[in-house]
């Protein structure tokens, strides 16, 4: 256990969070799988950056994403609800931070499905992660745009 968070508090420094930045971040709210525990890992991750995560088991995921406007391409391993703004999936805490540092116009940001070595899943990464906006109007088949690449 204090390997873990020696280990998430390296990839904090890394992702250059500083701790009264990290007193301000809004509450967070994710919901994933009963049967994931790489979501428990990535709700961890967002604690020691310095964020309140409230966690709910759920198998109405599908219904939970196009509620909150995250178009099926955009899919992550969980959904994270978060200052008026949905977080999908294994989202570096750097790219969450700038979400609300700038406050753009978009319902939110995505990694797509389950990549290794991202924040909360194991393996190694094979390269930088590409995050990708969900747009406040999303046009159905439209490609999303490029928000980070860490």
């Amino acid at each position: 256990m204090l390997r873990r968070h020696f280990c998430l508090s390296c990839l904090l420094l890394a992702a250059g969070v500083s701790p009264s930045l990290a007193a301000t971040r809004p509450a967070a709210h994710l919901y994933k799988n009963p049967q994931c525990s790489c979501c428990e890992t990535y709700a961890q991750y967002l604690r020691t950056a310095g964020y309140e995560v409230t966690v709910t088991p759920s198998f109405d995921l599908t219904l939970i994403k196009r509620q909150n406007g995250v178009p099926e391409v955009l899919d992550g391993c969980h959904t994270t609800l978060v200052g008026g703004y949905v977080v999908e999936g294994h989202v570096p805490v750097g790219a969450v931070n700038r979400l609300f540092d700038e406050r753009p116009a978009i319902k939110g940001i995505s990694v797509p499905g389950m990549p290794a070595g991202s924040p909360g899943m194991f393996g190694e990464k094979a390269g930088p992660l590409t995050i990708y906006e969900i747009a406040a109007d999303a046009v159905p088949g439209a490609a999303p745009k490029v928000f980070a690449v860490e």
